[in-house]
């Protein structure tokens, strides 16, 4: 029903040629090949994430990747806000074991020093809006607001910053919205499409959306998910966070149900905002 895609021989994974690469980890962990530039989003490898490795939901599927299959030159990793299933420290430790400094950490700010705390340096910590120009790979990388909130510990509620991702080169433009809800009086969305759009891809959340009365101020159904396609002008996108683990009360297979009937009922092609298996490759020239 929600297969895992595992690949035999890793270094067939990673592109040779100019294009854009997407592969779908789980909930929102991806990897992202953009030409030249490798980078992930959100990783998280472990089975629970919580505030000890046995405390937690438990994933019901497993990552398509672990940290062996990434590529040594991997350049980045970016972090849309502190929660445990966004941001896990054993994935971090990790990573930081196997590439050190080589890495560069992207995230909002006032998450920098929570990695400073976890000996990872390499951080480069972003306000809304703010740009970054990754001068090793020419490539540009914007924070950018969503609707959402941060906390790690009873003590941080919102003391560190929350957002998406617009990364852009010569050729090709990838967005990836974070966790969000809709800001329906606030055009945020169509100012991301206007300022860094049209996308060749982007990646937007379609799960953890029920009950709705507690859900949607943090996180968009399926039909708000499509809203967002359109107002960040995205030519194509990946329906991310859900199928992973059970964190709100839909069925875990009625995420990508809610969508299509969404994307039909705006009228779109259903190629422009599809789902994807744990595992599968996704090319685009």
């Amino acid at each position: 029903m929600l297969p895992v895609i595992r690949h035999k021989k890793p270094e067939e994974l990673y592109l040779t040629k100019v294009g854009l690469r997407f592969i779908w980890i789980g909930h929102a962990s991806c990897f992202i090949q953009m030409n030249n530039f490798r980078f992930l989003v959100d990783p998280v490898f472990s089975k629970r994430f919580g505030i000890a490795p046995f405390i937690g939901p438990k994933r019901f599927r497993p990552p398509a990747l672990n940290i062996n299959d990434l590529p040594d030159d991997l350049d980045a990793i970016l972090i849309s806000h502190n929660h445990m299933d966004h941001l896990d420290y054993p994935s971090v430790k990790q990573l930081n074991k196997r590439y050190g400094e080589r890495l560069t950490w992207f995230c909002g700010r006032g998450t920098r020093q929570w990695f400073l705390d976890n000996h990872v340096k390499n951080v480069i910590e972003l306000d809304w809006w703010e740009e970054y120009h990754f001068s090793k790979k020419e490539v540009n990388i914007a924070f950018c607001p969503a609707q959402h909130w941060s906390r790690r510990t009873a003590f941080d509620t919102n003391k560190s910053l929350w957002g998406g991702f617009a990364v852009w080169d010569t050729t090709h433009k990838f967005y990836f919205a974070g966790d969000t809800g809709y800001t329906h009086n606030i055009s945020i969305f169509r100012q991301i499409g206007k300022k860094y759009g049209p996308f060749n891809l982007s990646a937007i959340p379609i799960g953890v959306y029920e009950p709705r009365y507690m859900m949607e101020a943090q996180h968009v159904s399926p039909d708000e998910a499509v809203q967002i396609h359109i107002d960040v002008q995205s030519k194509k996108s990946i329906g991310i966070h859900w199928g992973t683990w059970a964190l709100a009360n839909e069925y875990f297979m009625e995420p990508p149900e809610k969508l299509s009937q969404a994307v039909k009922n705006n009228q779109l092609h259903p190629s422009s905002f599809i789902v994807v298996k744990h595992g599968e490759i996704v090319d685009l020239p």
